[in-house]
């Protein structure tokens, strides 16, 4: 039981470092509006407070690419992508460096890389960030009263919410997304992306939504959440979706959390292999000397995610 308090709040100092701002969240929102617009020609909505019945009310913000046409024939991909303040705007990155996702995607279309993509952030709520997106199975071991008690003492809820999260995302974000935007709703044209803890939220959508998500990004995927992490791996070999029309990108750093990353990733790397996936094809895992674990890193490489994903 001490052991497992001691990891929960390890893994609550290392992934959710993501501190409040100063400033006031009316005051962020004021920010997107004014700073957002790095491409005129472009554009970021930003949805206030979106509602819900299953997860806190968030801010999602929707990335529509130059010459994005609301009445084409041909209808955008989506990509969804997880704690959307850090996506586009560095004014409102914890680290005050974006991942740059709505540069990359113009240019990657531009050159003919990738297809019409929108982009689809939702904000994490940071104080729940870890409870959303830590898997929610095995499901003996995280509804445990052990768990429960070491999650409530470290993160003041005794409970995961990656279930309610999803069904955020499936249940009333997409549909409002497919009626609002010029959008394809086809399996193969729906993808998700995050970094750490969003790599593992990722990769446990795409597992638990086969029939919703095509294509998942698992950047700096922090596995070694020792107890809940090694738990959430051995489900893999039954839980992953067919690769015959999936694909799932992972890549990780060898500087600062994700020096840690490599191990663990061979072995969810054999996997991938034993359930038939094909690297290079429907699968892809790339490692990146010198990288850290945070935002600078990943905007320096998010092109080559996104160029596996939306091609």
């Amino acid at each position: 039981m001490k052991a497992l308090k001691t990891v929960v709040f390890f893994v609550l100092l290392c992934i959710i470092s993501c501190k409040e701002k100063s400033v006031s969240e009316k005051k962020l929102v004021a920010e997107v509006f004014n700073n957002h617009m790095l491409n005129p020609e472009s554009e970021i909505i930003i949805h206030e407070n979106f509602k819900s019945q299953y997860v806190i009310p968030r801010n999602v913000e929707v990335f529509l690419p130059k010459g994005y046409n609301a009445t084409a024939t041909t209808k955008y991909k989506v990509l969804y992508m997880h704690d959307g303040q850090n996506v586009f705007n560095p004014k409102t990155s914890y680290t005050g460096i974006d991942w740059g996702v709505d540069e990359a995607i113009d240019s990657l279309i531009k050159i003919g890389k990738i297809k019409n993509t929108i982009v689809v952030a939702p904000w994490n709520t940071v104080k729940k960030r870890f409870s959303e997106y830590m898997p929610e199975t095995p499901a003996e071991l995280t509804s445990s009263p052990e768990v429960k008690a070491a999650l409530k003492q470290n993160t003041g809820f005794d409970d995961l919410y990656s279930d309610e999260y999803l069904k955020f995302l499936v249940e009333e974000l997409k549909p409002f997304i497919d009626k609002t935007y010029n959008v394809s709703t086809k399996l193969e044209d729906t993808s998700i992306m995050g970094s750490s803890m969003g790599g593992l939220i990722s990769l446990y959508a795409i597992c638990k939504y086969p029939d919703v998500f095509g294509a998942a990004g698992c950047v700096s995927t922090h596995w070694p959440i020792p107890v809940l992490g090694e738990a959430y791996m051995k489900t893999l070999p039954s839980t992953l979706p067919d690769p015959k029309s999936h694909k799932i990108y992972f890549d990780f750093g060898t500087e600062t959390l994700d020096a840690q990353y490599e191990p663990f990733q061979k072995q969810v790397d054999q996997m991938m292999i034993d359930k038939g996936y094909t690297e290079g094809k429907n699968w892809i895992t790339k490692k990146f000397e010198g990288a850290a674990h945070n935002e600078k890193s990943w905007n320096a490489r998010v092109h080559i995610p996104l160029g596996f994903l939306l091609q």
